[in-house]
């Protein structure tokens, strides 16, 4: 047999965009088909989009998948092709997340999935139900209006695979690979040769390496084909979909796409040769198991996904043959950071139809981050936009305002910048020059549209109507107040620049002769979120967060590579500043410092925050396993005081997590509230049973410690 030509794909898909979905699945299979290629595969759920959650319980999103199905039969784009289609089908009153396997306006199988999603992010057994007649399969009655189209009353529905002339296809669905007894072992033993995986796989930082080496693993015992096709961008909601489409032979990866992109339809192609397989599976070992393996089903499709022994691989085709790669690529953590979230923001921007973004600088690096990114956003734009992207230039021209004919394109990231986003200084009596400064340099330095303001009139009045009203006074501890009147003193000022925030937001248009409103960006990091070092309702308090599933630790590396890659060099004073909130008073002997404030340093939240989620302690647990670490440098009771305080401070300022804003999804820890992080918020705070048998374990523990200093780091 000679070659093979293979196909997966990545589509930026959007929940219940049923239009621009179909349109998105027409051009992926039309541009397959430009390339030779005979066999397509797309995301997972991709008709209605994966992000539908409960919406896949409504009989609309049904109905509609099955009304786009039929429109992408009778199109003539699909002639000739094998398409795998994702979808949510019906059978027997039961919901199941399935492929639709289709040729030539028939459809030849649904194969629903075995094995859902069902933690972190995923809660994909609220809606669906598994598969669990594994390699069987039953006669599924389509609907009148695929009926009409393919002429076909029923279906085969199960765990079958499909047998063209020239090979056999057997389907795995995105959470079937990650499981143990994956699908296509038991597939590959049978003898299939080619593996489809339909994704819906989202971003988080360093996660790429796992899925590639799964793939990779896939093949190198069983030999074969895989094709992984993924989600790509923002389609609703906290996650943003990572591509990174990728074919696999043997082991090796032979083709790759893009992680991060502003393009809504992006297709990888190989051209393999089939034989290779068959040479890779001639182990003895792997004969025996094979002899004795159990049968799938065989769906027999009268097509060959070949041209023939000889096949012409001239002109484009030849464009699709790609030798064996030295090695996956990977992104830095920092690049990571740099394109991720800035794709969210630019599908979340254009999706929303608002005309831009607004971010208060504090002269501090989390609202600097966030500011980069958004410059990191405007230079993904023009680097399309210089590309001849048609989606990306008519999406600008309608965000700066311009008119359906216009000429416009956004050439230049700084001049784009500084038409979509917007930002403000809010100073008061406490704030530094410094900090006014460094928001004013990068604002200068990335392009925004800057404001610099005083607020202290606002906060003055707040302060004189609370004096009116109850004849006392608040003051600063600094100025001999207690602890209540310094926190409610310092939580005015923050909250009304959230006021400020969201009034300046809806005006500057307005200000700037344009029509519209601004999107609040929010810049608290993932670690301050976890310890609840934030004021419930201020700046914290925003639309969206680009930073909010990012440690202290990887935003200070990502400004350090956004100085050099983005020639920012105003970003090294923002390295070099100690992180302060800057809510009290400044004097000679005391400046409000971030780490002096929560009683534990970033690095050290970093560490809290991965043993409580990923590792999932308790207190006590936790405590034993830091022992290990950080017994070296630090005492058994040194280290319990540090995770007691932790907990405290966790348990009593959980109730925040309720109102976080939502935030890009980009850390294993993240304490999200609203699906990642299910817990409490009304904690018995102060742990009485856990904490007692901390103190008793550490009392007897010997002391082992060597203190030397900032040895709790992560990295």
């Amino acid at each position: 047999m000679g070659h093979l030509i293979t196909l997966a794909t990545s589509l930026n898909q959007w929940a219940l965009d049923f239009q621009g979905n179909y349109e998105r699945i027409i051009q992926s299979i039309a541009i397959a088909k430009e390339r030779g290629a005979t066999l397509r595969v797309g995301p997972e759920l991709e008709i209605p989009g994966y992000g539908c959650y409960d919406h896949f319980l409504e009989g609309d999103t049904i109905l509609h998948s099955w009304e786009v199905l039929a429109k992408i039969l009778t199109s003539d784009d699909t002639m000739g092709i094998v398409c795998d289609i994702g979808m949510p089908v019906v059978h027997k009153n039961v919901i199941y997340n399935c492929r639709v396997i289709v040729h030539d306006r028939q459809v030849l199988l649904i194969r629903p999935k075995m094995w859902l999603a069902n933690d972190g992010n995923y809660r994909e057994m609220r809606y669906f139900t598994p598969w669990m007649k594994h390699r069987q399969w039953e006669d599924h009655f389509l609907p009148r209006i695929i009926q009409t189209v393919t002429k076909q009353v029923k279906v085969p529905f199960g765990d079958c695979v499909i047998s063209t002339v020239d090979t056999c296809i057997g389907v795995e669905l995105c959470e079937e690979l990650f499981t143990p007894a994956s699908p296509h072992i038991l597939m590959g033993l049978d003898g299939v040769e080619i593996f489809t995986n339909s994704s819906g796989s989202h971003h988080e930082l360093r996660k790429l390496y796992t899925r590639v080496e799964l793939i990779k693993e896939a093949t190198l015992k069983l030999g074969g084909v895989y094709l992984y096709a993924n989600q790509q961008g923002c389609d609703g909601d906290r996650l943003y979909y990572d591509g990174c489409a990728m074919i696999a032979m043997n082991g090796h990866i032979v083709a790759q796409g893009s992680q991060f992109s502003l393009n809504d339809v992006e297709v990888v192609t190989a051209t393999i040769d089939i034989e290779d397989v068959r040479s890779h599976r001639t182990s003895r070992s792997r004969g025996l198991q094979a002899a004795s393996s159990e049968v799938f089903h065989r769906i027999e499709v009268p097509f060959a996904l070949s041209s023939g022994k000889f096949g012409d691989t001239d002109g484009a085709i030849t464009l699709g043959i790609q030798a064996k790669l030295p090695g996956a690529r990977f992104h830095t953590p920092e690049e990571e950071i740099a394109l991720g979230p800035a794709c969210w923001l630019w599908d979340y921007l254009r999706r929303s139809r608002t005309q831009g973004y607004f971010v208060p600088l504090s002269g501090g690096i989390d609202s600097c981050a966030t500011a980069v990114i958004v410059y990191s956003m405007c230079r993904l734009v023009a680097e399309a936009a210089r590309k001849g992207d048609k989606q990306v230039i008519a999406d600008a021209r309608r965000m700066v305002g311009e008119p359906e004919d216009s000429v416009y394109i956004p050439l230049d990231a700084h001049e784009f910048c500084s038409k979509i986003f917007h930002t403000c200084y809010m100073g008061t009596e406490n704030s530094s020059a410094e900090t006014r400064k460094r928001a004013k340099d990068l604002s200068e330095a990335i392009g925004s549209y800057h404001v610099d303001l005083n607020m202290n009139t606002l906060v003055t009045s707040v302060r004189d109507l609370f004096a009116f009203v109850t004849g006392m006074r608040p003051q600063f501890r600094a100025h001999g107040g207690s602890g209540a009147e310094n926190l409610a003193l310092q939580n005015i000022q923050a909250r009304l620049r959230m006021l400020l925030a969201y009034l300046f937001a809806q005006l500057l248009p307005w200000v700037r002769g344009r029509q519209g409103a601004l999107l609040v960006l929010g810049s608290a990091n993932v670690d301050e979120s976890l310890r609840g070092y934030l004021t419930k309702y201020d700046c914290s308090s925003a639309d969206i967060n680009p930073i909010g599933g990012i440690s202290k630790t990887d935003l200070k590396k990502f400004i350090a590579y956004a100085r050099d890659a983005f020639e920012i060099p105003i970003l090294n004073d923002f390295l070099s500043a100690i992180p302060t909130a800057e809510l009290e008073p400044i004097s000679e002997t005391y400046v409000q410092a971030d780490e002096a404030d929560m009683g534990m340093t970033y690095d050290e939240l970093s560490v809290f925050g991965r043993f409580r989620k990923v590792e999932k302690c308790g207190p006590y647990g936790m405590f034993t396993k830091l022992v290990h670490e950080w017994g070296s440098f630090l005492s058994p009771v040194q280290i319990a005081e540090k995770v007691k305080h932790f907990f405290f401070e966790y348990a009593r300022n959980r109730h925040k997590m309720t109102t976080l804003t939502p935030s890009y999804h980009a850390e294993s820890y993240s304490p999200d509230d609203n699906r990642f992080d299910l817990r409490p918020f009304l904690y018995p705070s102060r742990f009485p049973w856990q904490f007692k048998k901390i103190d008793e374990v550490a009392a007897v523990l010997p002391d082992r410690s060597n203190p030397a200093p900032d040895r709790t780091k992560t990295d």
